[in-house]
């Protein structure tokens, strides 16, 4: 079985950093809005650097720890190599666990963390992830000098940072159990579809999720997914509907409800940190949904891959959640 209840693991603390135009959208109560996509630094990568470093700093603080309190760090991002997480990583005397699931590393880096804290009496755990747009579009598509045309299937990525501090201390958040997903490759090597890459390994994730569970969709108050845009929301249900005969009841997209629709965004928000974004500073201050199933998505492709025209798999992961 792929999915595994999770005992005495709750989210504490989370901290978030938002760009300008995601103030812009739908949320405007973030913790902390960069005035500029540099943040004072030299450049794009520093500036993500610096995003992580903020976010980490705050939950340090607001929680009156200290590096030496923290079990371990687990981080990723959009970056060669995670380059960001790891640079960040080295800033700080805490144990590092770098993941990679593209725009499901957060939901990994929960699953991962709440694995090893379920081994320790007490301690904490702090969980990262940040994206950029000037430096994702840099690396996955074209410098945005280069003026290049975009398909309406393509995403937007999203800039931000989130934290989330994890702890055996009952809160108000807790981690009630995961499921791990499968690389799903369906043949598919448009790079600016996303959508249409991830959509089936989401759907595979949430039916092997509630069989592994035996929970039916109505079980949940809310299930939302990391970034499928609005292409790929209509392949989710319309996937779900036509080979499972299962109609999602209480669904929502965070890629599709980051920004307004009037901010010129293609077919909605990518990147890791938007499904974080949108759930720790709306979701949860709505406390109108108390068990959320959280399913991350994540398309696996890298340029080099893509340039030798290989399809592309993708990949999606779940965390069930009791809010209170």
């Amino acid at each position: 079985m792929a999915s595994k209840k999770v005992t005495n693991i709750y989210i504490k603390d989370a901290f978030s950093l938002a760009g300008p135009l995601e103030s812009e959208g739908k949320i405007a109560n973030f913790d902390i809005i960069m005035d500029d996509y540099y943040y004072h630094e030299k450049t794009f990568e520093q500036a993500e650097i610096k995003m992580q470093k903020t976010v980490i700093d705050n939950l340090l603080r607001k929680n009156n720890l200290l590096t030496k309190d923290i079990n371990f760090l687990v981080s990723g991002d959009l970056a060669n190599q995670i380059g960001v997480s790891s640079y960040t990583a080295s800033l700080y005397d805490i144990p590092f666990l770098g993941v990679y699931s593209a725009c499901a590393s957060f939901i990994e880096s929960l699953i991962v963390a709440s694995e090893f804290l379920s081994t320790k009496r007490k301690g904490y755990a702090l969980c990262v992830t940040s994206s950029h747009n000037l430096h994702a579009e840099k690396q996955f598509r074209f410098p945005i000098e280069y003026g290049a045309p975009k398909s309406h299937t393509t995403t937007f990525t999203a800039t931000g940072a989130v934290g989330a501090l994890l702890s055996r201390e009952p809160a108000n958040i807790k981690i009630e159990s995961y499921t791990i997903g499968q690389a799903i490759d369906m043949g598919i090597k448009d790079a600016t579809n996303m959508g249409a890459v991830m959509a089936p390994a989401a759907a595979n994730t949430i039916l092997q999720h509630l069989e592994e569970t035996a929970r039916t969709i109505d079980y949940y108050d809310l299930i939302l997914t990391g970034d499928l845009g609005s292409v790929g929301l209509k392949i989710l249900k319309a996937y779900l509907k036509q080979n499972n005969n299962l109609t999602l009841k209480n669904y929502l997209d965070a890629g599709c409800e980051l920004y307004l629709p009037s901010q010129e965004v293609y077919s909605g928000a990518s990147g890791p940190v938007v499904l974080p974004l949108y759930f720790f500073n709306k979701i949860v201050k709505q406390n109108k949904y108390h068990k959320i199933l959280l399913v991350g998505t994540g398309s696996l492709h890298n340029a080099l891959y893509v340039n030798q025209k290989k399809s592309i798999p993708a990949i999606s992961h779940a965390i069930s959640l009791e809010v209170n």
